[in-house]
């Protein structure tokens, strides 16, 4: 099936190509396409941090018993993308271009920051965490639904 780390980290590249197509849609002024591309966007991003928040993070604490550790530090994050993905989606709503654009430079920084810490840190930890459940992980969290 994979590691956690494959698995989540294909969902970050996932998630960065609607991003990407988004604000390109937007640089354009092509509004419908960047509505729907930001939705999407959002939609994707929102479903990978319910499969973190709700399955890997508990099962990850559970296990290593560390619940104040970088499982808290990433739904830290995940609050300031929620925020900033909002105001995105209001901008593109109202068709401004300056302000989807602005919001979604910050977002990119933090996102890419963000996932750098995942790929490179805690899903690392949480393969070798839950090696012996790992199979059982993944498919609680593709079980979820959107």
């Amino acid at each position: 099936m994979g590691s956690i780390r494959d698995f989540m980290g294909d969902g970050h590249r996932a998630c960065d190509d609607l991003f990407a197509a988004a604000e390109e849609a937007v640089a354009k002024n092509d509004w419908e396409r960047a509505r729907d591309l930001a939705d999407r966007f959002q939609r994707a991003t929102l479903h990978h941090f319910k499969m973190e928040e709700e399955v890997l993070f508990p099962a990850f604490e559970d296990r290593t018993g560390m619940r104040m550790g970088p499982t808290q530090v990433m739904r830290g994050e995940h609050v300031q993308m929620r925020d900033l993905m909002q105001q995105m989606a209001d901008a593109a709503r109202a068709g401004d271009a300056n302000a989807y654009l602005g919001h979604s430079e910050t977002l990119n920084m933090l996102m890419q920051q963000h996932n750098m810490k995942e790929e490179n840190v805690l899903y690392p930890m949480t393969d070798q965490a839950l090696a012996s459940e790992q199979g059982s992980v993944l498919q609680a969290m593709q079980a979820l639904p959107d």
